[in-house]
């Protein structure tokens, strides 16, 4: 069977990611903390399976989290917190925004628009 049949396990729990916008390894990618040119070899994850990134989202349709330790969101500076929240919380409404999409997509197309052009 192809990768691409098998879907995409996610390398914390072992469950399948069954969709864009539950993908970590996609946000990554579209908030441009993932090279393009190593999407194709990264581990999955879902979003809930990496707090320190689900803890940034902002949005009604994921569940609020928290992280305790160094690297909760209050024991950042709160200039780069309250920037990674704003990137985060955009990178996760475009994957709501490639979901709907109908047909095939270029994934050249799916970064934020900043980030497509630092990819140019």
């Amino acid at each position: 069977m192809a990768k691409c049949d098998e879907g995409y396990r996610c390398e914390v729990c072992g469950e399948d990611v069954m969709s864009i916008v539950d993908s970590d390894l996609y946000l990554r990618y579209v908030i441009g903390h993932l090279d393009p040119e190593k999407l194709h070899v990264s581990p999955e994850r879902h979003i809930r399976c990496n707090p320190i990134l689900a803890q940034c989202i902002r949005d009604e349709r994921v569940e609020p989290s928290s992280v305790a330790g160094p690297f909760a969101l209050s024991e950042l500076d709160s200039n780069h917190a309250e920037a990674m929240v704003e990137l985060v919380t955009r990178g996760y409404q475009r994957l709501w925004e490639i979901n709907a999409e109908d047909g095939d997509r270029d994934v050249t197309d799916y970064p934020l628009p900043e980030v497509r052009e630092r990819y140019q």
